[in-house]
């Protein structure tokens, strides 16, 4: 597994592909833009793999995510990936201003006519039809030509990755996943959304606060962090999957008196073991290891939680991070096979 996380600004990147850090992601929120970030760490990094994870779907539209790929692919080549979310059905109701129903099938079809154009060659028209995008461009300047650019999709409940599975190259994982839904749930409608011999690609958000000084605060982070996510109601299924209604519904209740206190208290000691990675390195490194199942099996962002956290505890909690790379599961195996 490639050890990766989101983008911590040039200064932090540079340490951290020094220490071994191959993979950077962009994600996407109302202060930050995906393609932007992108941008940045394509300009950062040198050899890295580099994408958005992930770019909100259907804030633009198949034109304009393939376009912003080609631009990019001419300073990093064979280094994108790109990861596409639908968004919770507020955003993109509210926010988003576009239709929020059915995103499943509409992020299928988005994910068709973004290849459409991610692979359309020099004198040939760019055709896709599809239920939502119709695409019938006829492009005569020489700008084109096939890019092969992997095409992940934000994959929590099972029908998005039984979709991932079936239109996508693979998947990228929430910072809420735990060992029983990668192995229970997501790998599972992944695979009978493939049906090949081919393992879908696997990221995924891995939530991480390690402070040898504070590892009290640490841990609580990474409650807050869970409880924040834990407010949606996609993720109910996850909830009740895991037994955890009684405190979900506490923290739920704390969100919506803005007791953020409260929210991380409703946090179990046992939600916090199967999501996050957190406290001392000792006590992370150790987590760690418990959880070799428990982790995307290609790339993983180890994630500082970012809700309440200033952009300077952040970039500690990324320093502080980069001593795991030497535990990752099976490192030391693959090191001496490359010997």
């Amino acid at each position: 597994m490639r050890f990766g996380m989101p983008w911590p600004g040039p200064e932090v990147a540079r340490e951290a592909e020094e220490a071994g850090v191959s993979a950077f992601c962009a994600s996407e929120f109302a202060d930050h833009d995906a393609y932007v970030t992108l941008a940045e760490i394509v300009a950062g990094t040198r050899d890295a793999l580099v994408g958005p994870a992930i770019a909100y779907a259907f804030s633009r539209t198949p034109y304009a995510h393939a376009t912003a790929l080609r631009q990019l692919h001419a300073k990093a080549p064979g280094r994108l990936f790109l990861g596409l979310g639908s968004a919770a059905f507020r955003i993109n109701r509210d926010w988003l201003g576009v239709p929020p129903e059915r995103p499943v099938a509409r992020i299928a079809d988005t994910v068709s006519a973004v290849r459409a154009w991610l692979h359309a060659e020099n004198g040939e028209k760019v055709r896709h039809t599809g239920e939502f995008y119709a695409i019938d461009a006829d492009v005569r300047a020489p700008v084109l030509g096939r890019l092969d650019i992997p095409v992940l999709l934000a994959a929590f409940n099972s029908g998005m990755a039984r979709t991932a599975g079936r239109v996508a190259d693979g998947v990228i994982g929430h910072g809420l996943f735990t060992r029983s839904w990668w192995n229970d749930v997501v790998r599972p409608a992944v695979g009978t959304g493939s049906g090949t011999n081919a393992r879908p690609l696997e990221h995924g958000w891995v939530i991480t606060a390690i402070d040898d000084t504070a590892p009290e605060r640490a841990v609580e982070d990474a409650r807050r962090m869970i409880a924040f996510y834990l407010t949606v109601r996609t993720y109910d299924p996850f909830v009740a999957h895991h037994g955890w209604a009684g405190p979900v519904e506490q923290l739920r209740a704390a969100f919506r008196a803005g007791d953020t206190d409260g929210m991380a208290k409703a946090v179990t000691d046992e939600m916090v073991a199967a999501i996050a990675l957190c406290g001392t390195t000792a006590e992370a490194r150790k987590a760690l290891a418990a959880r070799a199942d428990a982790l995307p099996r290609d790339v993983g962002y180890f994630a500082p939680p970012s809700f309440l956290v200033g952009r300077k505890r952040r970039a500690a909690y990324a320093r502080s991070s980069l001593a795991l790379i030497e535990a990752l599961p099976g490192r030391a195996a693959a090191e001496t096979a490359a010997d």
